[in-house]
């Protein structure tokens, strides 16, 4: 039983890096040298069978997210399905008669929610198909019950359903108010823990009983609050990543009374210097892994529930840990490790002999893994004195002050990590360096800095990539002649905002799937995500004049840096129209613009050769015009 590290989490760019180029080669060469780094695979998402003997995992080995299995000992991986679709998630039933997946049309939000046999076989989709959003929950202990959440009911909302595989049918068990899902289910299957998410930054966690959908309040509290969690063994205590009356994430624990009515919660374990991410609890819910969150990278801990003690976990060879999950006896641990120069990969630790293993190899034919450059962490003022930070990335060839790139996350309330990104590698091997802020609002940092750009104080977030700037350039890394930005969803509307509010700070940028107009964002984005989003960005029916002026496009005629615009055309959290919008008025006025649309593709790339048309086009974009346009003058 585990949590995610967080509920939005943006789309990770699972990309990586070639061995480097010189900035004067031909075009072809870079094409060649790029294309094989954004080739790297990725192998994530752990999972054990019943018996422990194999994990299955995700992998983009043959071209797009698809299952795969391994022997947990090692061996040779054997690919399970082989669909045109991406599998965005799978769970094992823990009677190991079937495998559960959803499957992403286009690699677009409306999911489908299918079972399988373990060997691929025996096939059948068990959602409604069409436009409907579901989400792939967890089984129930016996393999009886498969819990999903779907806004069949309404296109407002998703809910928490049950299928029941006898009888071949789908209970609705809770309605909720935007979106909502089961995280867990007693051992009993008696009990399951539900969230629901208030709005971007606040949601709560339920107790419900499966059969009467009866339910209890586990985490009441005063917004906003973050919390995930899972349920003891008997479902009568809950396990949780909580900021409940404090700003970074601890480990708590609130236990429920045999009238089933909520205890207080007892803080377990909390740092001063770090948040927690996430937590896994054995299945003799004896011991719980954690992972923290140190100033962006992973530690792994373990705490003994009975000795209410912490002990550390293995030294790990790259930055970011995730997908933790325990084998059924205890006895083994598999993770998902990655960073700045590792691809993802699935690991396994053996928790008696105290040993960390690498069990796949994802592939990265033709680049040298050496080459690769590690960020450095730096931290620095805002315009009122807020301390901000972010990565450094400097290329291994030439001299500060470099040709730079700012690259703002998505979310908003994601974090920018040192992970892999082709898009950074493949600038650093043009001599570009890359400068990676996490600005207010960015997660990671406690609960008071993420809730810092909501509403109106959005407007000192923008300013913050002033600020970014200033320090960059200050610092003597970055040429202020030479400056690009990039970035994705939220990202996407930073990059905006960036060119819009500073037209002469950027000499060229990159828009992939941002936001750009909130009016046509909650007009045309799927209902249950504009339900939730009034609070981080605006209530479009009583803050319009505020969305307005918070939109970029309604200063797009300000923008004069070449822009390059990537969207995919399956994409209904941010709606394709924002990419519209930005090209149709810079193409009017003769800015230098490029619009990169992927028919098949939904938010963010899962295939292959989308993700090396990308990662092409935005590297030749900055090398033309920060690197050989610049080189003229």
């Amino acid at each position: 039983m585990k949590t995610p590290a967080g509920f939005f989490a943006c789309s990770a760019w699972l990309l990586l890096q070639a061995a480097p180029t010189l900035a004067t080669e031909p075009a072809s060469d870079l094409e060649r040298s790029v294309t094989l780094m954004a080739r790297i695979g990725f192998c994530n998402q752990p999972a054990f069978s019943p018996d422990g003997q194999t994990i299955a995992f995700a992998s983009n080995m043959s071209g797009q997210p698809q299952i795969w299995k391994v022997a947990a000992a090692g061996g040779w991986p054997e690919a399970v399905t082989a669909f045109d679709d991406p599998v965005s998630g799978f769970t094992w039933s823990p009677d190991g008669a079937w495998i559960a997946f959803s499957l992403a049309p286009g690699g677009g939000l409306n999911e489908q929610v299918y079972l399988m046999r373990p060997d691929g076989t025996e096939v059948r989709m068990i959602t409604g198909g069409g436009k409907e959003n579901n989400r792939l929950g967890p089984w129930s202990r016996d393999g009886k019950l498969l819990t999903l959440g779907s806004n069949r009911r309404t296109p407002a909302a998703i809910d928490a359903y049950v299928y029941d595989l006898a009888g071949g049918k789908l209970r609705m068990v809770c309605e909720n108010r935007g979106i909502g899902g089961f995280v867990d289910v007693s051992h009993d299957g008696r009990y399951a823990l539900l969230q629901r998410v208030v709005s971007r930054g606040d949601n709560n966690l339920y107790r419900v009983e499966l059969s009467t959908g009866r339910e209890v309040l586990v985490t009441p509290h005063e917004p906003p609050g973050s919390f995930s969690g899972v349920l003891a063994p008997d479902g009568n205590s809950v396990y949780l990543v909580s900021n409940k009356d404090r700003d970074l994430r601890a480990l708590a624990r609130v236990r429920l009374s045999a009238a089933g009515e909520a205890g207080p919660f007892e803080t377990l374990l909390a740092r001063d210097d770090a948040e927690l991410d996430g937590l896994t609890l054995d299945d003799a819910g004896k011991a719980l892994a954690l992972v923290w969150n140190v100033a962006g990278k992973s530690e792994i801990a373990f705490y003994d529930l009975g000795k209410q003690r912490q002990t550390p976990g293995p030294q790990l060879p790259a930055e970011l840990a995730g997908g933790v999950e325990f084998s059924k006896d205890g006895r083994l641990l598999a993770l998902t490790l990655s960073g700045s120069t590792h691809p993802a990969d699935i690991w396994v630790y053996d928790l008696k002999k105290q040993t960390l293993r690498q069990l796949t190899q994802s592939p990265h034919a033709g680049v040298d893994m050496t080459q690769l450059v590690v960020p450095e962490l730096v931290r620095y003022r805002a315009h009122d004195g807020l301390e901000l930070s972010g990565w450094v990335y400097r290329p291994r060839q030439g001299k500060p002050p470099y040709p730079m790139v700012l690259s703002f996350h998505g979310g908003p309330e994601g974090q920018e990590r040192p992970g892999f990104s082709s898009n950074y590698q493949a600038l650093l091997g043009q001599g570009i360096a890359v400068f990676a802020p996490n600005v207010r609002g960015s997660s990671g940092f406690g609960k008071k800095f993420v809730n810092l750009d909501n509403g109106a104080l959005r407007f000192d977030g923008i300013k913050d990539i002033k600020a970014s700037v200033d320090y960059i350039v200050g610092a003597g890394v970055a040429d202020p002649r030479r400056l690009g930005i990039m970035g994705g969803s939220y990202g996407g509307y930073m990059v905006m905002a960036g060119l819009t509010e500073y037209p002469d700070l950027f000499a060229a940028g990159a828009n992939l799937f941002g936001v750009v107009n909130f009016a046509t964002f909650f007009a045309h984005t799927e209902p249950w995500m504009a339900a939730i989003s009034t609070i981080e960005y605006g209530d479009p029916a009583t803050q319009a004049d505020l969305l307005r002026q918070l939109s970029p496009i309604h200063k797009v005629d300000r923008v004069v840096a070449p822009t390059i615009v990537l969207h995919g055309a399956n994409d209904t959290n941010v709606p394709v129209v924002e990419a519209e919008q930005v090209v149709e008025n810079l193409k009017r006025r003769g800015v230098p613009v490029d619009y990169v649309l992927f028919p098949d593709e939904g938010h963010g790339w899962r295939k292959t050769p989308n993700r090396i048309r990308s990662t092409v086009a935005i590297t030749q974009w900055f090398d033309r015009y920060l690197v050989r346009e610049q080189a003229q003058r």
